[in-house]
């Protein structure tokens, strides 16, 4: 193997070549086996090698989109670099339109994995094996959970210099500093010194325009700032707000809520966000926000119960 082929699931990718791979992952009881589908474009010159990948909870499909409208714009000829791009990880879940596994698990809790362990440890596993351990940078792709819905933000740690340079270049219009969590994809591949940007934005089983449009200018841009590739035209980097902390308001008793602000509003503390009213619209109670900042998501569904999470602010200063 020459210094600029990639090997992926033991098939050998040359410079200039695209590729679909169909890595065998496990038999559903049917027999029917369900394989990982992986698209590898490996440039002409060496350069970065950038994972993207989607739908790793299996209800979110903005990435799906996202990594098929940014592969139609890349021809590998013109390439820095590699592209290994899995627009659908977790194919259990989105067989099954869920977020999770058959068992229930969290794949996005369960990485590094293992060869032995559960369903979710071997496919992150094989993830790992197959995806992150031949790549230099990656962009991980979700949406909200179920009844929420988020505004186009970054989530990355800010604090090291390769992954701010990206976040920044992204041009989502949040940018927050996050630390990992036990289990996911991020922390497992920062683990690696790989930087790692996770978007977020729109919401579970639908597809979001704005959220697509700003995802896919995003990576453009990343791809850009790592010169892998030179497109026509670059979206211009749209104005980013940089947050270190957020914060949800939550419900202070069980009602029917009623929204009052849309996602992206600035808002003052103690500023009005909603109200929550029994079954008849009365004994309604004030929804007031705990501080200033940026509505970046909000439960969709007005049924809540006490202690629920119904709006998330950014804190940001001025």
């Amino acid at each position: 193997m020459t210094a600029n082929e990639i090997e992926i699931a033991k098939e050998i990718i040359p410079p200039g070549q695209l590729r679909r791979l169909d890595i065998p992952v496990s038999r559903l009881s049917t027999q029917t086996l369900l394989s990982l589908p992986v698209t590898v474009i490996n440039g002409i010159e060496p350069g970065p090698k950038l994972w993207l990948s989607a739908a790793i909870h299996g209800d979110e499909l903005n990435g799906v989109r996202i990594i098929s409208e940014v592969l139609a714009k890349i021809q590998p000829d013109k390439l820095r670099g590699t592209i290994i791009a899995v627009s659908i990880v977790n194919v259990f879940g989105f067989i099954e339109q869920s977020r999770y596994l058959p068992d229930r698990r969290d794949l996005n809790r369960s990485f590094p994995g293992s060869e032995t362990g559960s369903l979710a440890s071997r496919l992150a596993n094989l993830f790992m094996r197959e995806v992150v351990n031949r790549s230099t940078h990656g962009i991980d792709l979700h949406t909200a959970a179920v009844h929420r819905i988020n505004l186009p933000q970054i989530r990355a740690n800010l604090k090291d210099k390769d992954t701010y340079r990206c976040a920044r270049a992204f041009g989502a219009p949040i940018i927050m500093h996050a630390t990992t969590r036990d289990g996911s994809l991020r922390q497992a591949a920062t683990k690696k010194g790989i930087p790692v940007l996770l978007y977020e934005a729109g919401e579970a089983l639908r597809f979001d325009r704005q959220a697509i449009e700003v995802g896919v200018a995003g990576i453009m841009r990343v791809m850009d700032c790592l010169e892998m590739y030179r497109f026509e035209t670059v979206p211009a980097v749209t104005s980013s707000k940089e947050t270190r902390q957020s914060k949800w308001v939550r419900a202070s008793r069980a009602g029917i809520f009623y929204l009052e602000v849309e996602l992206g509003a600035k808002v003052r503390k103690k500023q009005q966000l909603g109200s929550i009213a029994d079954a008849f619209g009365e004994e309604r109670v004030i929804v007031r926000a705990s501080v200033d900042g940026i509505v970046i998501s909000y439960t969709q569904n007005p049924l809540v119960n006490q202690g629920d999470a119904i709006v998330h602010l950014a804190i940001v200063s001025d």
